[in-house]
């Protein structure tokens, strides 16, 4: 499973790489668009950028949750054991699963939604947008299953 997870988030790490690398296309002809006559000014560059920047957004999201650079608040106090520690990552993890399933549950909707919508410029498929929250909730999920793995044996070592 662990050798599946790493698969997935090198994945994500070139998704998130490629986008950076197709958001650049289409900025770059609204500046030249915008200060040139000799570049025509395309309606769809708008569209696509701020697609691009949704996932570039979402994915960077998925990305940070497996590097624990996401959704961390020191609110409860500092453990002095190992096992109030794990405790205490066990509750944030509970916390961040909560949201994940909220992300999933109530972007199910959104897709469905998508599929019977086009964007007004571009008239790409609106679900390729929508698509992006549910995913993202399924892939805070899997990565917290991984972590709060770590956390239980964390609390069981402390024992």
């Amino acid at each position: 499973m662990k050798k599946l997870i790493n698969g997935y988030y090198a994945f994500l790490k070139f998704v998130l790489t490629l986008l950076m690398g197709v958001l650049i296309i289409p900025v770059t002809m609204q500046i030249l668009a915008r200060y040139s006559d000799f570049v025509p000014r395309y309606v769809w560059t708008e569209e696509l950028a701020r697609f691009c920047f949704i996932w570039i957004i979402l994915v960077g999201a998925m990305i940070a949750m497996r590097e624990n650079e996401h959704f961390t608040v020191d609110l409860l106090p500092e453990s002095k054991t190992d096992r109030g520690r794990a405790i205490s990552l066990i509750f944030v993890d509970l916390m961040t699963f909560t949201m994940g399933l909220i992300f999933v549950v109530w972007g199910w909707p959104l897709v469905e939604f998508g599929l019977l919508q086009t964007s007004e410029m571009a008239e790409l498929p609106m679900v390729l947008i929508y698509m992006a929250w549910p995913i993202t909730g399924a892939t805070w999920i899997l990565f917290l299953s991984e972590r709060v793995g770590d956390h239980i044996k964390l609390f069981r070592s402390a024992a």
